[in-house]
């Protein structure tokens, strides 16, 4: 009668041990790969970065840009200094977030690009090096925190939008026409450059934090960044990223460029150091430490084993020298001789000699058979060892059967 399973298959014992060790990490594993995608699907929206038109973040500047096209202002992100020096043309405005970040290279394009265009360009807080370019005779105070601060210029755009959140860095110039407003100090945080003939003029603003999403709405804020951005009908925002490939120096060093010339030297002594310490920790081998058995093996096999080792590699000359080196350990106590005499000629043979019933030619036969050459072949071999077995026979059967002395009672 033959039974049948309820599966179609069934697991082998050994496939059914693997499994049940491997399914918790499996599981683990299966947990964070879920988790993955979930967390992954949650952020797939677009992210954008600070002061980016299209962020809706705290920090970004969307609001701004639905602000300005509600006026018919049209906003074109650009990433790249090319992009920006091709995209403003005569009668635009053109907003960089973070100069500072560009290279001389790129500001010197992006000025070239611009500077006899018609427009406007408005810099975020622009430290020394942008300034170089832009407004060489332009000098940077020392920044202050943001708050609301009050026009005290005769700049149209600022005194309609009145009191603004500014702050940041302060500027000064000795330029005639110039505009300064929002004093800290008395040092304006918005400067705006008169344009020089038929080219742009330029405003540099200390902080940027009126343009950000959560600020907009305060004071004159959205007033203000309305009229510094909203001048022309087409507004060029300029995001610049470290990740332009523009923005890579000619004259930049490579990692080896930057570690000091002795670098070799330290490295070729680290070495040394290295090899002498491993030559120093190899000879320390340490004291032996005594371990446990797995199992116990019994002295016959040990020598059995011994003895097939012996036999492979035709080590007659070391197996007849361990025979006669335990026959001569076990016959010295026999023949009254001490364990460090044991196994020189002169002391043993003798001493074997005067307990054994034989005649006294038999000396001669007793040193070869205790300390003789190796064996010529295997026959020879087992000859030795019935003889000296025959030796220590003949030894005990000698102690045995002499006489004892009783002491007088």
């Amino acid at each position: 009668m033959t039974t049948s399973t309820k599966d179609g298959f069934a697991l082998s014992p050994a496939t059914r041990r693997v499994w049940t060790r491997s399914r918790g990490p499996l599981l683990a594993i299966l947990l964070l790969v879920i988790s993955g995608i979930v967390l992954a699907a949650l952020q797939s929206g677009e992210q954008y970065g600070r002061l980016d038109p299209r962020s809706a973040d705290r920090s970004g500047s969307r609001a701004l840009a639905q602000l300005l096209a509600a006026r018919g202002v049209s906003t074109q992100v650009v990433t790249t200094s090319e992009e920006a020096a091709a995209a403003t043309g005569p009668g635009t405005t053109l907003l960089v977030t973070d100069p500072d970040v560009l290279t001389q290279r790129q500001l010197t394009g992006l000025y070239t690009a611009t500077a006899h265009t018609p427009g406007r360009t408005v810099l975020l807080a622009p430290g020394t090096s942008t300034l170089n370019v832009f407004a060489p005779h332009v000098q940077v105070g020392t920044p202050v925190g943001n708050t609301p601060l009050s026009p005290a210029c005769s700049l149209p755009d600022a005194r309609r939008a009145g009191n603004a959140l500014l702050g940041g860095l302060r500027y000064a110039t000795p330029a005639d026409g110039a505009d300064r407003c929002y004093l800290v100090g008395g040092r304006p945080t918005l400067l705006r450059l008169p344009a020089a003939g038929a080219g742009r003029d330029t405003v540099l603003l200390g902080s940027a934090d009126l343009l950000h999403n959560q600020h907009l709405s305060e004071d004159g804020n959205a007033s203000l960044a309305l009229q510094l951005l909203g001048s022309h009908k087409h507004l060029v925002w300029y995001l610049p990223s470290v990740s332009d490939p523009s923005s890579a120096q000619e004259d930049q060093r490579g990692f080896l460029d930057l570690i000091p010339s002795g670098w070799r030297w330290a490295l070729l002594q680290l070495a040394c150091a290295a090899v002498l310490a491993a030559l120093w920790r190899a000879r320390r081998l340490g004291p032996l430490v005594p371990e446990k058995l797995p199992v116990t093996v019994p002295a016959a096999e040990t020598t059995e084993g011994h003895a097939r080792l012996y036999e492979q590699a035709n080590a007659r000359d070391r197996a007849s020298a361990v025979l006669r080196s335990a026959t001569r350990t076990r016959l010295a106590p026999l023949a009254g001789v001490s364990p460090a005499h044991a196994h020189t000629p002169d002391v043993l043979v003798p001493a074997v000699q005067a307990h054994l019933t034989s005649s006294p030619d038999a000396g001669t036969d007793l040193h070869t058979l205790l300390f003789g050459p190796a064996p010529a072949d295997d026959r020879a071999l087992v000859h030795l060892a019935d003889q000296l077995d025959e030796l220590k026979s003949s030894l005990v059967s000698q102690e045995r059967h002499a006489p004892r002395e009783h002491p007088d009672r």
